[in-house]
């Protein structure tokens, strides 16, 4: 983000925890270039479920720790990890006898997926069986969601029109697209038990799910 954006950042922060407003020139300066600095490859919010505000806004909401430039540096590391998992290298169009021009297009993808501004390529046969179907037949996939709550609560919701939780992953236990939220469970000695799937998904992730299905039913600009 420029420093416009990162002042936009700060302004929006400073309104939900007034504890990061400075009121002195200099001070308002420091933070402005301390911020900037840390966060300038990071951009305020892509078209594929980045947003730094709303990174800002669970912060604030579950954290009684002032918000650092970390808070918002961490989830972007991740963000940014997670897509270049997920993606396969397409066939460049480039000439393969021209291997500078070649490797420029393979590099050229690979960062437009890690900054959000490209989707993750899959290989097309996976791709295309987890668009069209589960595995799961319709009357078998009623018979089991009694014992699979979670997951048919969210093809539910799902099917009512509300926003897909599992096309973005979860920052709060980690989840990651495609997974259910979980619950993990400690035993009476203070050790993970296990994980619990959540039939409700944390609030982070409805708020994130929200927000990227609002973007992409804005127009486009002219």
């Amino acid at each position: 983000m420029d420093r416009r954006e990162t002042a936009a950042l700060l302004a929006y922060i400073g309104r939900l925890d007034p504890r990061l407003i400075r009121t002195d020139p200099g001070e308002v300066a420091d933070q402005l270039g301390q911020w900037h600095e840390l966060l300038g490859d990071v951009p305020l919010a892509t078209e594929h479920g980045w947003d730094a505000c709303v990174v800002a806004l669970q912060h604030i909401r579950l954290s009684p720790y002032p918000i650092l430039p970390a808070d918002i540096g961490r989830p972007w590391a991740r963000y940014r990890r997670d897509r270049l998992h997920r993606h396969v290298d397409p066939t460049p169009a480039a000439d393969p006898d021209d291997p500078a021009v070649w490797n420029a297009e393979l590099a050229g993808t690979r960062r437009a997926v890690a900054v959000g501004t490209a989707q993750p390529v899959a290989y097309r046969q996976l791709a295309a069986r987890r668009r069209t179907s589960t595995g799961i037949p319709p009357e078998a996939r009623a018979l089991l969601a009694p014992f699979r709550r979670a997951r048919a609560a969210h093809e539910a919701a799902v099917a009512q029109g509300e926003p897909d939780v599992l096309s973005v992953p979860c920052r709060q236990c980690d989840a990651p697209e495609g997974r259910l939220c979980r619950l993990r469970r400690i035993s009476r000695g203070g050790f993970p038990r296990d994980n619990a799937p959540l039939a409700i998904p944390h609030q982070c992730r409805l708020d994130l799910a929200a927000a990227q299905a609002a973007r992409s039913q804005q127009p486009a600009p002219a």
